[in-house]
């Protein structure tokens, strides 16, 4: 009797141990993490395209942009990260800069409206020449971030940059769609300056 005592309590302070041991390895950090060198950086959302999966933190002390990638959004808990908005990570630093590698705050509440952001300075801007006015959208493709309108027959086309919609807060346009366009000459023909959707820009009387 006894020596079945004592052989129970041996099993059970053996597997306590390996319990414990389970808890030790669990508690500490992965391999990849260890020998990660992680700075934490405060800044906020340059620019996030859900589409492209990436966009870029303007980080408070002048360091230069960091990257944030989709995956490390959507692992996080957030679906999107909207122009403006607060935000502190862990970054690790890739050969071709730091990119966030673990978000610990996302204040949405300083994010701007697209139509308050400036354009950005890789987006050639244009100007009008044209008052507003009306034209059908072409054909527009999202991910090439533009399309082209069109105001009839025997009319050329008018470039539309996704930028510009974004300033105005239109998020896509889709073909046959009605619209309000001010537009001006750009390199290669006519180039949309200012896009208004047809409700917007004419809102209807309640």
């Amino acid at each position: 009797m006894t020596g079945d005592y004592g052989s129970n309590s041996f099993s059970l302070r053996e597997e306590s141990s390996a319990l414990n041991q389970g808890r030790r390895e669990v508690a500490q950090p992965t391999p990849e993490e260890s020998a990660l060198e992680l700075v934490q950086v405060s800044g906020r959302i340059k620019w996030f395209d859900v589409a492209k999966g990436f966009g870029f933190i303007v980080p408070d002390n002048g360091m230069p942009d960091v990257l944030l990638h989709v995956t490390c959004l959507r692992r996080d808990g957030y679906q999107a990260a909207n122009e403006g908005a607060r935000i502190v990570v862990e970054a690790v630093q890739r050969p071709r800069g730091l990119q966030a590698f673990r978000i610990l705050s996302l204040d949405e509440s300083t994010a701007l409206h697209p139509s308050e952001l400036p354009l950005p300075r890789t987006h050639v801007q244009v100007v009008p020449t044209s008052g507003l006015e009306p034209a059908v959208v072409k054909w527009f493709n999202r991910l090439r971030g533009f399309g082209f309108l069109t105001q009839g027959e025997g009319k050329p086309d008018i470039f539309v940059h996704m930028e510009t919609l974004r300033r105005y807060g239109i998020a896509e346009l889709k073909p046959g769609e009605r619209v309000f366009v001010r537009f001006g000459d750009g390199s290669k023909g006519l180039m949309a300056a200012e896009v208004r959707l047809a409700d917007m820009a004419l809102p209807h009387s309640h």
